[in-house]
């Protein structure tokens, strides 16, 4: 038996390693990178990741293969969905201003591993869509020239036939995108300036299309005799829902961009509500004109815009709907090059990725060499590959780091200790010498020694309702709500997108799994809402937790589930090209493995879910010092 403890001792390790968070260590407001963006720059920055190529494709490829004229209903359902998920990154954008967005948030809040998965696929997100949207680019500009450019292209270099490859090289998508990645490389300040002068055009654009395509509203395109509103019944609505929530991905460049934010606690939920709303309304407005101007049936999908007003007799028209395209393609490609960078650059300061991409040019303070390697990188992606069997990945990896955000709001809701405010050095002493841990987020604080309820506390009115669960040791009942909530909402998630058509489920079979699945999600909710929860006046706080943010897991989850299995295939094959990277050097070169053998720190560990949130392990001490003591009931810094 004695010989079996080295293999399981380092098993726990390995799993305590692997569950590790990352402590605030200094105040959040100090950065290498300059603070020089306002509440206006970040909402043209959301706006621009929101309005591009989806406003002038998307729309017209819901309305006449989807949802018909209803395809207003769609973006509206759509816009209230990523609602969700942007409060969840605006809560933790005003609380955490650092770079990283929904890679920080959960290693902050859920462990290293699953953090570098995250950040790993959201690399991988920016990528492929930058990319496309490139090629998207220079597909409408070769459109309004009638096809020269390719056509030049295929006579001078041939037609390939590779798989995966595209038929030819796409010079102008890997120019636009070397163009623009030098700007971007300028500083955050030529970056936000440019991102103005391209958005202000396009919303302008966006405005004339509004205008003149109520002056030339036909009411009669929605008549019965035209198809009726919906054409494809509520079902062709909900297929319209599920393809126009991408159309909204974008905002997550605010949660990206708050640690150049002059005012993240304020900025970045403000520019991410405003953001959001003007670009479901210019979405929610366009869709609606375009089907009063032509009948749905009838419209082009790759340019319903401009081909509307050509055939309304306004091609004059048709020419500004273009310009306004390729300005809002080159805000989503600004977007891109902006955020992807400073991803690499938040998990290369953390030591899980290359320390290159953690450098910043001392003058424009900006992480060069993320710019440069990954605006080539993406370029080579635009010139060679065939994206449209690769797009779905976009889906796929946004979805996942909008679940993973959501679970870190209800772990950020339920812990003791709360994150440092950004100007209180008064937290800050305790924060430096404390390691977080996933006990310190859910840890309580005996009742008899605290004159308040702590947060993960179960409410005292609930008690005497609730006695069963006093049984379990403390902040256990959280813990288990938290992973009930996720399986539950995984097992309702299959049986409404499986249940009823691929496993031909019996009637009264479905009925009995979705009724368990949904009392299982219930009861989870019911079990977090009794237990108390932080409450700050100085930051912004979404509404209604945890029902707001396990609204949003349960709807990323059978979005999900509606993908491909290619898809899920290929995408699991990335993960493991990640695990591979992770585990040959973001696990040896994380600060945080190299900080335990220093014993700069006590590190506390809990094993997630653990029986017992006391099941920690002290952290190796240096051999000058002697081991430090067990604490009795909490853990207490070590002396400076």
């Amino acid at each position: 038996m004695a010989r079996g403890l080295p293999s399981a001792a380092s098993l726990a390790h390995l799993c305590r390693k692997l569950n590790r968070l990352k402590p605030l260590e200094e105040s959040t407001m100090a950065t290498s990178l300059h603070r020089c963006l306002s509440t206006l720059d970040l909402t043209l920055l959301g706006v621009g990741g929101m309005v591009g190529s989806g406003l002038y494709v998307l729309t017209g490829t819901v309305a006449k293969q989807m949802a018909g004229p209803a395809v207003l209903v769609s973006f509206a359902m759509a816009a209230v969905a990523s609602l969700l998920a942007a409060l969840c990154y605006a809560e933790f954008g005003a609380r955490v201003p650092r770079t990283g967005s929904a890679y920080l948030f959960t290693y902050v809040s859920m462990g290293e591993l699953w953090a570098f998965l995250i950040g790993w696929n959201v690399l991988l997100e920016y990528l492929i869509g930058g990319a496309a949207v490139a090629r998207a680019w220079s597909g409408y500009l070769d459109a309004i020239f009638g096809h020269q450019i390719r056509n030049f292209t295929e006579e001078r270099l041939g037609v390939w036939e590779v798989p995966l490859l595209a038929s030819s090289p796409d010079f102008l998508a890997a120019g636009i995108l070397l163009v623009a990645s030098a700007f971007v490389s300028c500083g955050a300040r030529v970056s936000s300036w440019l991102n103005h002068a391209f958005s202000a055009i396009s919303l302008g654009v966006i405005l004339f299309i509004i205008t003149l395509g109520f002056f030339l509203a036909r009411p009669h395109n929605w008549s019965t005799e035209e198809g009726g509103f919906a054409p494809f019944g509520f079902s062709g609505i909900m297929a319209g829902t599920a393809t126009c929530f991408y159309a909204f991905v974008g905002f997550d460049v605010i949660a990206a961009s708050s640690e150049e934010a002059r005012n993240p606690q304020r900025a970045v939920p403000m520019a991410i509500a405003i953001s959001l709303s003007l670009a479901a309304g210019a979405y929610i407005l366009v869709s609606t004109v375009l089907t009063l101007m032509v009948p749905w049936h009838s419209l082009d999908p790759d340019s319903a815009l401009a081909d509307a007003f050509f055939r309304r007799g306004y091609r004059w028209a048709g020419f500004i709907v273009a310009v306004g395209s390729i300005c809002a393609m080159n805000t989503v490609l600004l977007s891109n090059l902006f955020s992807l960078p400073r991803i690499v650059y938040a998990m290369a300061t953390d030591g899980l990725f290359f320390p290159l991409f953690a450098r910043v040019h001392p003058r424009t303070q900006v992480p060069m060499a993320g710019i440069l390697v990954f605006g080539v990188l993406m370029a080579l992606l635009a010139l060679l590959l065939d994206l449209e069997a690769l797009v779905q990945f976009l889906s796929i990896g946004t979805l996942l780091a909008y679940t993973f955000v959501a679970a870190s709001v209800i772990v950020l809701r339920f812990r003791k200790a709360a994150l440092p405010d950004s100007q209180g050095p008064s937290s800050l002493g305790a924060l430096t010498k404390r390691h977080s841990s996933f006990s310190d987020h859910l840890q309580l604080v005996d009742p008899e020694n605290a004159s308040a309820p702590e947060p993960g506390q179960l409410r005292p009115a609930l008690r005497p309702y609730l006695h069963f669960l006093s049984w379990c040791s403390p902040g256990t009942a959280v813990v288990w709500a938290l992973v009930i909530l996720v399986a539950s909402a995984i097992a309702l998630g299959c049986v409404l997108v499986f249940g009823g058509s691929a496993l031909h489920l019996p009637r009264w079979t479905y009925v009995l799994l979705l009724l368990l699945s949904s009392s299982m999600f219930l009861l989870s909710l019911l079990v977090l809402g009794a237990h108390e929860q932080q409450h700050r006046q100085d930051t912004f706080q979404i509404p209604l937790v945890p029902l707001t943010p396990a609204l949003s897991v349960l709807l990323n989850i059978c979005l999900m589930l509606k993908l491909s299995y290619l898809t899920w295939l290929r995408f699991c094959i990335w993960l493991l090209v990640g695990l591979a990277v992770y585990f040959g050097y973001g696990i040896w070169h994380s600060k945080e493995n190299l900080r335990e053998p220093l014993g700069l720190t006590t590190t506390r560990y809990v094993m997630f879910p653990s029986g017992s949130l006391e099941e920690t392990v002290q952290a190796v001490q240096p051999s000058s010092q002697p081991p430090a003591p067990e604490p009795s009931h909490m853990e207490q810094p070590d002396s400076p």
